[in-house]
């Protein structure tokens, strides 16, 4: 029996697909902003706040496995009401979430395997989403942008694990615009259209991958389009790419490229 720890994005959806299709048995906790899972069989709406009420019902379905997909909403501490367990764990999650959103993944992380509940990866039934090494796309990265992806890659490799930071935009060897926990479309934003920048989503030195990898969709290739952007970098095995050759047409018809490292 799996856990899933379901939020918003389309990439809950595609795991929840995937689960069906193994014929595995799986139950919901339906953590989406507006409970998009309620009609789905063993789905749970259940308040983050309520740690005790969570790890026994994965107790209770004899669950050793959950896995976390889509994007879980940072919630408003003050408002949330808490069990006992929620009482005893809360303290360390604020705490984290003072650090940022990768610092609560590491926390919830922990408070799991405390309960002797192991967290897999968001990708266990969906290994054909990560992307392998090689350029997808028509158009390939000139010298010059090869040297700028490679001064964005050294950031990353450099950056805190805790560091908000999972995505920057380089041009003419420089950092133009970092990602903050606002998300990547808030960091484009403040880009001038035309910007022919490129944008690189790795994961940051000693991530957790088990439950935040780097996502990229059509959703990105139209931002790209947007705000004037020229290519899009993503870490070999270590990346969600989702809608690949709906992503790669539309790459290819504007003169994107799309490079996997």
């Amino acid at each position: 029996m799996f856990g899933l720890f379901l939020g918003d994005t389309d990439f809950s959806k595609i795991v929840l697909n995937s689960v069906k299709k193994s014929k595995k048995k799986y139950f919901i906790i339906d953590f989406s902003r507006n409970n998009k899972f309620a009609k789905e069989k063993n789905s749970y709406r259940i308040s983050i706040g309520k740690f005790g009420k969570i790890i026994n019902l994965i107790k209770e379905k004899k669950s050793k496995k959950v896995l976390f997909a889509g994007k879980i909403a940072k919630p408003k501490f003050s408002s949330l009401r808490l069990d006992l367990k929620g009482i005893y764990y809360m303290p360390s999650i604020i705490k984290a979430a003072k650090l940022g959103d990768a610092a609560i993944i590491k926390a919830i992380i922990k408070i799991l395997n405390n309960e002797n509940i192991k967290v897999i990866s968001s990708i266990y039934f969906n290994p054909e989403l990560t992307g392998k090494t090689g350029n997808f796309t028509k158009l390939k990265p000139s010298l010059k942008d090869n040297r700028s992806i490679n001064l964005g890659i050294r950031y990353f490799k450099k950056s805190n694990s805790l560091d908000h930071v999972q995505a920057l935009v380089v041009k003419d060897e420089k950092i133009i615009a970092k990602e903050d926990n606002q998300g990547t479309k808030k960091m484009m934003f403040k880009l001038r259209n035309n910007s022919n920048g490129i944008l690189i989503k790795f994961p940051k030195k000693k991530q957790d991958l088990r439950m935040d990898l780097p996502t990229i969709g059509f959703q990105t290739l139209k931002d790209c389009k947007m705000f004037g952007l020229k290519g899009i970098v993503l870490k070999s095995k270590k990346n969600i790419f989702l809608d690949r050759f709906k992503c790669i047409k539309f790459a290819n018809r504007n003169k994107i490229f799309i490079s996997i490292r």
